[in-house]
């Protein structure tokens, strides 16, 4: 529904866009505006308008969504039209019902232009994400699609828009940040990620003799996992020696999209490798000593 949601608001502008022009021949209303005077013919005209403008930016916005570039710069570009369309649409709707009503669009016009010097003093903020946005796309820092981390919150760029950056993390939660906000940006995109496992065994487990098979044991990860993994996992050593177990440290190369996943299925064949091996994931144990 959400996919189609521009077509059926072209639908419904251009069905009543219809009626109203229906309506209005039948009554003689349509294009019999005379002055500046606030009547049937007067409102009839300016709904028409209305749902032609509204009709075709519903339908442009339409068309665009169906394009599925794999260029992310040519994703972002397709966002940011689809947003630039809409305050198009808005601005051209304010101006063409104002000429219907006779009002003199020079004279707003210039007036507006004083308005908008004073109130830019009081929307600092409105300005400067506008023209962070153009920074950001010209100088290329991301772009739809891209994977980013700012502030501490990783997803995918999902939108650029003339105010703001929407994200969208692995769980599906959305993020919007103003473009101003957007500051030391991690942009993980065309990076290669390393997924890290951190498998624990018991202290009991002789450790030279575990480690002449691991190697055999990661060849066996990679085969399963070609697909997931970019290259063989690696075997980093003894990370730390915990309360009831000794952590060992694996990481193996994945896309950035993939290093959840890659972790999960490092941890999933590991563990399953393990008990192959007759290495049991250990649990929290306590030693009690009585004098």
């Amino acid at each position: 529904m959400k996919k189609h949601r521009a077509l059926i608001r072209a639908i419904v502008c251009a069905v009543i866009g219809v009626l109203v022009y229906v309506i209005g021949r039948n009554l003689n209303l349509i294009d019999k505006v005379e002055g500046f005077q606030w009547s049937w013919a007067t409102f009839l005209n300016a709904v028409l308008i209305l749902m032609i403008i509204f009709a075709v930016e519903g339908l442009l916005h339409f068309i665009l969504g169906l394009l599925k570039p794999k260029s992310n710069r040519l994703r972002t570009l397709i966002s940011l039209t689809k947003n630039l369309l809409r305050y198009a649409a808005i601005l051209i709707a304010i101006c063409v019902v104002l000429r219907i009503f006779t009002v003199d669009i020079g004279t707003i016009l210039a007036g507006l232009g004083i308005i908008a010097l004073i109130i830019g003093f009081g929307a600092e903020s409105l300005i400067a994400d506008i023209v962070t946005g153009f920074f950001i796309l010209i100088d290329d820092q991301y772009n739809v699609g891209d994977i980013i981390e700012v502030n501490g919150f990783r997803g995918t760029v999902s939108e650029i828009n003339v105010r703001s950056t929407v994200l969208t993390d692995v769980g599906g939660n959305v993020k919007i940040i103003n473009n101003s906000d957007m500051k030391n940006i991690l942009n993980r995109s065309n990076q290669v990620s390393k997924s890290v496992s951190e498998f624990p065994i018991p202290y009991e487990t002789d450790l030279e003799e575990l480690e002449k098979k691991i190697p055999a044991l990661l060849d066996e990860i990679y085969e399963n996992r070609k697909g997931l993994m970019k290259n063989k996992p690696e075997y980093l050593g003894v990370d730390k020696l915990d309360d009831s177990a000794v952590v060992l440290r694996f990481l193996v190369d994945v896309a950035e999209s993939d290093i959840y996943a890659g972790a999960r299925a490092l941890n999933h064949d590991l563990f399953i490798g393990m008990r192959k091996l007759g290495v049991e994931v250990p649990f929290p144990q306590l030693d009690l000593h009585q004098k």
